[in-house]
């Protein structure tokens, strides 16, 4: 399930090659989600001209928490507690809110012992990709069932799972996520354009993206198979659209923000729906199913209670809403971030200090 990526030697606008993105490599199974998934976040990186120190990564523990070390090796990264990644990534975008915070999480990490954390960092909208990289088993740990396995699975050392499963995306919805997306790791070009759209999103965008264990979770019968996914996966919309620009015609669903290029859209049959984002990009998708609105949180509801009634992979951008503001927004913050403030920056002026004293005293 790796992806090959562009040639090395070529130059994005920001100077830097495909190289300048790349991380250490990989020490997971071979044929593992994650590494797919990597890979696609390097890609983006590039084609966005982001300047990986601008990004800053954060993850918990597991083998999705492992991933961050392979893409984006000159960005700056923490690796926290079991759990305990939404509450590091809140303290360090205060810190300094104009870096672009990308979580890796899985599903062990996030709908267990961190579900506590997961929900709040979804309400308090924090401004941050999150990405699960669901799989249904603890991997590091010799493929223990996880919170999100399919009732009734068998796995040979584990007997029978005997619980439902959490769906990270009913999880997300019900906390009041801004942005929520359900992926299928070996459906490369959906995870790609999607992370473009989530790393333009002002907010919390959370991305539950189906990364099959080749190791511990592969039977064909199960949820998170390789085969099951693409077998079964049922795309919300058709991402792609037929555009004509001065480059030629080419397939587009996320477009960035270029009001040098004018875009002459030629939409194929279904309904297209257009969402813009805060900075000016726009997601652009084709519904398959003609009445489904990605803005609509009752209509998002009702496409994941009927995906889970039927057992289908539903795929693709579920909601989007982008009229709430992030948390530092709300905060009040100096327009130097935190942790750019100096000693004399930071200690209150004589007259301030004697105004709390006789205050006080």
């Amino acid at each position: 399930m790796s992806t090959t990526l562009p040639m090395a030697g070529q130059v994005n606008t920001v100077g830097l090659t495909k190289n300048d993105y790349r991380g250490a490599p990989s020490t997971l199974c071979v044929g593992c989600g994650h590494n797919s998934i990597a890979n696609q976040i390097s890609a983006v990186c590039f084609e966005m001209n982001i300047l990986p120190e601008n990004i800053i990564k954060f993850s918990g523990i597991g083998c999705s928490s492992k991933s961050p070390t392979y893409f984006l090796g000159r960005s700056f990264g923490f690796n926290s507690l079991h759990g305990r990644m939404p509450s590091i990534a809140t303290g360090a975008l205060f810190g300094d809110y104009r870096l672009r915070g990308l979580g890796v999480s899985g599903d062990g990490d996030s709908a267990s012992i961190g579900m506590g954390q997961f929900k709040h960092v979804m309400r308090r909208n924090v401004n941050m990709v999150y990405i699960v990289e669901n799989n249904g088993v603890y991997g590091l740990t010799k493929g223990q069932f996880s919170a999100t396995a399919d009732k009734g699975l068998e796995l040979k050392k584990q007997g029978t799972n005997m619980y439902l499963p959490v769906d990270i995306c009913q999880e997300a919805l019900a906390s009041r996520a801004t942005f929520i997306a359900r992926l299928f790791a070996g459906n490369a070009k959906q995870v790609k354009e999607v992370l473009k759209a989530a790393l333009s999103h002002r907010g919390i965008a959370v991305i539950d993206i189906i990364s099959p264990c080749v190791t511990f979770n592969n039977q064909e019968n199960t949820y998170y198979s390789y085969d099951f996914g693409k077998a079964n996966e049922e795309p919300l919309h058709d991402i792609s659209f037929h555009a004509a620009s001065e480059g030629g015609g080419s397939s587009i669903s996320y477009v960035p923000h270029k009001p040098e290029i004018a875009l002459e859209a030629d939409m194929v049959d279904g309904e297209i729906r257009e969402v813009k984002l805060h900075d000016g990009s726009s997601i652009v998708l084709k519904t398959l199913e003609k009445n489904y609105n990605p803005t609509n949180r009752i209509e998002a509801m009702r496409v994941l209670e009927e995906a889970q009634q039927n057992n289908w992979l539903l795929t693709g951008i579920i909601y989007v809403e982008t009229g709430k503001p992030a948390l530092t927004e709300l905060s009040n913050l100096t327009e130097t971030p935190l942790n750019r403030l100096t000693e004399q920056d930071l200690r209150p002026a004589p007259e301030t200090i004697k105004k709390i004293n006789d205050l006080m005293f």
